[in-house]
């Protein structure tokens, strides 16, 4: 941040030549910076390189007012706060102002009266681009009041006014966003009535308070979130509303698992454990991502609610937290994660999925094993060869070896969950037929994904029926 000008009045900033712009100018020629120099605006967005950002820029261009419209997690309210490194850094405005007027366009009758009686000598405050973004959920009980404002009459009898005389309203939040960006997140949640106040100020500039209409031109940049499931279950966005906002600009997932990692790696960058304490295949980043895909097209899951990105991140967070508690317990300062520490990241799918009427009838604890298993079977082919349903009789498939170990006396497998490293490797390790089928299929396999993977072509074979696997309360049993 550079520092803040020094200039502290009206006479001083005509001196120094600075000329004031309306703030979709200022997001407009700041772009147009931007994009000359090739340089990013939207850093740490991933996945919508190709078609969210360019729209969005075409619409800046434009200096339209823009409704982002899509399903949860889909970092509609982050592009929208991405927005004001667009903005001027500093810009200056009359001190004592609500509503930030422009020394050089005042609209407050506080400002214009200030600047008629002080001239030169007015003065001057700077605002920082960071707090230029306001923030509004839009709930059932917002009213014209919170957004607009409206008449205070203790103000208006102290000072023996009129109703109809502006100096009585009391400022709400969007006449406070004066030279700002204004975000109304889930706008089909705000009552119709509400929407329609905000006609007049998304196209004439006027302000209409208890009837009384105010001459305001104010300067704000609108954003929009929506969510299209609210079209039919809340409420709506009423069709003169959408008429007036001029670009609609459509969201969605991650299109495949490597944008998908990539996102969940930027926002768990912080976890500072992954490097510390906790080590994580390769394997187990396309098996937490591709959770998400499973949950995206299962059945039990209403695809309408659409399933968050938030789902990746949090679920690695729950990853990472169940490997690190088991290390804790074994006394072990480092450690690896397991496929069956996948069990801990259940909690993290059921808050984040809305079930249809199969899935609640079947439980969100079992609908989230199942993702989990899909995850697996999907991924399964990508490694090894396809286990086909039927099998000839008496020739034997590429993991006979596998479950002809299983058919020993002592063929069994208990992983359980706090068991130290030490024994989980052993247990694995006793299933030599593993080693040779990532010899022949995955050769190149780093000596710390082995567990992993061995645990991997288990849990494979289990998903598709040719071994038996039963989750128990303290880990899981292979047969």
């Amino acid at each position: 941040m550079t520092a803040k000008p020094e200039i502290k009045t009206l006479g001083a900033l005509k001196a120094s030549g600075y000329t004031s712009k309306h703030i979709k100018n200022e997001l407009r020629d700041n772009l147009k910076t931007k994009i000359r120099n090739k340089e990013s605006v939207f850093e740490g967005i991933f996945g919508y390189e190709n078609t969210v950002i360019p729209q969005l820029e075409h619409a800046i261009l434009s200096k339209h007012n823009i409704n982002l419209l899509g399903l949860r997690g889909q970092a509609k309210t982050r592009l929208a706060r991405m927005m004001t490194s667009l903005l001027d850094e500093w810009i200056p405005y009359v001190d004592g102002s609500e509503i930030n007027d422009d020394p050089f366009n005042p609209i407050s009758r506080f400002a214009k009266e200030l600047i008629e009686k002080e001239g030169d000598s007015t003065p001057i405050e700077w605002l920082h681009r960071d707090e230029r973004f306001f923030e509004k959920l839009a709930t059932p009980d917002v009213t014209v009041a919170d957004l607009i404002g409206d008449v205070d009459p203790i103000k208006a009898a102290n000072l023996k006014l009129s109703y109809a005389d502006d100096r009585v309203i009391h400022f709400g939040m969007i006449p406070r966003a004066n030279r700002c960006i204004f975000v109304i997140n889930e706008l089909p949640d705000l009552q119709a009535r509400i929407q329609v106040s905000l006609f007049n100020i998304l196209q004439e500039g006027d302000v209409q308070i208890r009837g009384f209409k105010v001459r305001m031109p104010l300067d704000i940049q609108f954003v929009f979130t929506a969510n299209p499931e609210d079209y039919t279950n809340r409420g709506s966005i009423v069709t003169p509303l959408k008429d007036r906002i001029g670009s609609q600009i459509l969201t969605h997932y991650p299109e495949n698992i490597h944008i998908a990692k990539e996102i969940t790696k930027y926002e768990s960058s912080l976890d500072s454990r992954q490097k510390n304490g906790v080590y994580v295949p390769a394997l187990a980043h396309d098996l937490l991502e591709q959770i998400g895909f499973e949950a995206r097209e299962s059945e039990y899951v209403d695809a309408k609610s659409g399933v968050s990105a938030r789902m990746s991140i949090t679920a690695f967070e729950n990853l990472l937290s169940t490997a690190e508690r088991r290390a804790l317990l074994a006394g072990e300062e480092k450690t690896s994660v397991r496929l069956s520490d996948f069990v801990g990241v259940i909690p993290a799918i059921t808050g984040k999925v809305e079930l249809v009427y199969e899935g609640e009838q079947e439980g969100a604890e079992s609908v989230a094993q199942l993702l989990i298993d899909n995850a697996v079977k999907t991924l399964f082919t990508t490694y090894f060869p396809k286990i086909e349903k039927l099998e000839k009789k008496n020739v034997d498939g590429p993991f006979s070896q596998i479950t002809d170990w299983f058919l020993q006396d002592d063929g069994f497998l208990e992983i359980t969950d706090e068991s130290p490293d030490e024994i989980y490797a052993k247990n694995l390790n006793r299933i030599t037929p593993l080693d040779e089928i990532i010899e022949k299929y995955q050769p190149d396999t780093q000596p710390e994904d082995l567990l992993f993977l061995k645990e991997f072509i288990l849990w494979g074979l289990a998903v598709n029926k040719k071994l038996n696997k039963e989750r128990f309360r303290t880990g899981v049993f292979f047969s």
